[in-house]
């Protein structure tokens, strides 16, 4: 009877896990944020997306969405997910198949990008009453991408991502989660521009390693000039951004009155 007792508890976990996890995707009740929470979060975020201590562990998510963000746009586009290789470096790759050039520039484009676009939509949720939602969103699409993962060090990488988010799924109120969400939009954010600095100085300094960049793919692939979708990848970055100003602004703006 005691050898019965931890897979017991273990079926309750996992059954309490998924019944939070499915009431996720309704509505929350919204966040009271405060402007000296929000530079504290803001604070948090900057701390997990620029040292390199931290971003050695957070820029693993950062890589996880970057890929997400290719194998999502091929499948919208009907081409064959050939799978995701992701690495402790922080590299990836995904691999598609299609027989339209249109459809393989538009699923490269959406790597850079995408961090920030999830970072702007978890601040938004955050927000507004929908982090626990968001939440749910982002642990499912994990789960998911376990059937396109080609190497260990990928399966690593996602259980991490996914041991995370059950954490917070059993351990964090609901009404707390958005707070979350908050901080990890803006790291998500944050790291959108790291990356981009990244790409920039690829492009500029190490052009030993054009063969990794989107830019160089994109750009051979079309022959628009990489500066080009540099530009482009700025341009989504920075609306990402303007996304997620809007619900942070009238925060900070009451620490002014």
């Amino acid at each position: 009877m005691g050898s019965a007792l931890p897979g017991l508890a273990a079926a309750d976990l996992a059954g309490t896990w998924w019944e939070r996890l499915v009431a996720g995707f309704s509505h929350a009740p919204v966040p009271s944020v405060t402007g000296v929470e929000l530079l504290l979060v803001a604070a948090a975020a900057v701390v997990l997306s620029l040292p390199s201590a931290t971003w050695r562990y957070f820029g693993l998510l950062a890589t996880v969405t970057h890929e997400l963000g290719h194998a999502v746009a091929a499948l919208m586009t009907g081409q064959r997910l050939g799978g995701i290789r992701l690495g402790l470096d922080h590299s990836g790759t995904t691999t598609s198949y299609s027989r339209r050039p249109a459809a393989a520039v538009w699923s490269t484009f959406w790597g850079y990008p995408v961090p920030a676009l999830a970072g702007a939509a978890m601040v938004w949720c955050g927000f507004t009453g929908w982090g626990p939602a968001a939440m749910s969103v982002g642990t499912v699409l994990l789960l998911v991408s376990f059937l396109f993962l080609r190497n260990i060090a990928g399966v690593l990488i996602t259980a991490g991502a996914v041991l995370a988010a059950i954490v917070l799924v059993l351990f964090v109120p609901a009404v707390l989660i958005g707070h979350v969400m908050i901080g990890l939009g803006l790291a998500l954010l944050v790291a959108a521009v790291r990356d981009l600095g990244k790409l920039i100085a690829v492009h500029t300094r190490h052009r030993n390693r054009l063969s990794t960049s989107d830019a160089f793919l994109l750009a051979r692939a079309t022959r628009v000039p990489a500066f080009l979708w540099i530009g482009l990848f700025v341009a989504a970055v920075a609306a990402a951004w303007w996304v997620a100003w809007q619900p942070i602004a009238p925060v900070l703006a009451g620490l002014l009155r």
